[in-house]
């Protein structure tokens, strides 16, 4: 009893791990049976090819023994024409036996001919459900192998749902972090270009007013101005640019 239930549980085992590599690949597994299948169609077509070979031969006996009897009856009829009835009895008892041999390979022949047709119906069926099994191993694989690709997409997609609670959520909140660092940077750098532009431009607005009373006193050196208006210039020039502007204005209004 105790053996009984060891043995019991280790068929059990056997068969889960069975089982296991059975569904891992369900079409590997169609493919092994179908090639299996496969090879033993192909015995069963030797065998076949084996019998039709015993049933030409038996069909051969038979023609063999139709020509005999054919023969022994001409002979006989032959003998009792000419009236010796003793050699036509010979004959006659000859072609009795003949006839039995004929009858008994005729209805062998015919037992083999008709096994050899069941047969090779059932190898013709067994082909034809072979050839639809491998198409339905190929549509079965092509279809794993799309569901497959399916639930890959699936799950592609709802990864690629940017959530921060998921991995490509937190990768997004790390990449727009680093571009906002960048975009600061960018704008501290043009923020510090500015820096000192006021006294650049004021400079050379001096510049500018320095060369255009330099001008106008070359102007008056020359007699083309008057000089009533260089103490204007000139005040400009001491007051700096702001008061210089402010100067022109009054002169000009």
């Amino acid at each position: 009893m105790i053996l009984h239930k060891f043995w019991a549980s280790f068929v059990a085992q056997i068969n889960k791990v069975a089982n296991l590599f059975w569904e891992a690949d369900p079409v590997a597994q169609m493919r092994y049976e179908y090639d299996r299948a496969v090879e033993q169609l192909k015995e069963g077509r030797t065998g076949l090819e084996q019998y039709r070979g015993l049933v030409e031969r038996v069909t051969r006996q038979v023609n063999a023994n139709r020509s005999h009897v054919q023969k022994l009856e001409a002979e006989t009829k032959a003998y009792l024409k000419v009236g010796d009835r003793t050699t036509a009895a010979k004959f006659a008892l000859e072609l009795q036996k003949a006839k039995d041999e004929l009858a008994a390979n005729e209805a062998q022949l015919q037992m083999h001919e008709t096994a050899y047709g069941n047969n090779l119906k059932k190898i013709q069926h067994a082909n034809e459900k072979l050839i639809e099994l491998r198409e339905k191993i190929q549509k079965y694989d092509a279809e794993l192998k799309m569901s497959a690709a399916e639930a890959e997409i699936a799950k592609l997609a709802e990864s690629f749902d940017m959530n921060l609670t998921t991995d490509f959520g937190e990768i997004e909140a790390v990449i727009q972090q680093k571009i906002d660092q960048n975009r600061g940077k960018v704008r501290v750098a043009a923020d510090l270009s500015e820096k000192g532009m006021a006294e650049i431009n004021a400079e050379e607005r001096m510049r500018a007013q320095l060369a255009e009373q330099a001008l106008q006193n070359f102007e008056v050196e020359l007699g083309l101005r008057s000089p009533e208006t260089s103490p204007v210039a000139q005040a400009a020039k001491d007051l700096g640019p702001a008061t210089a502007d402010k100067a022109t204005e009054k002169q000009t209004s």
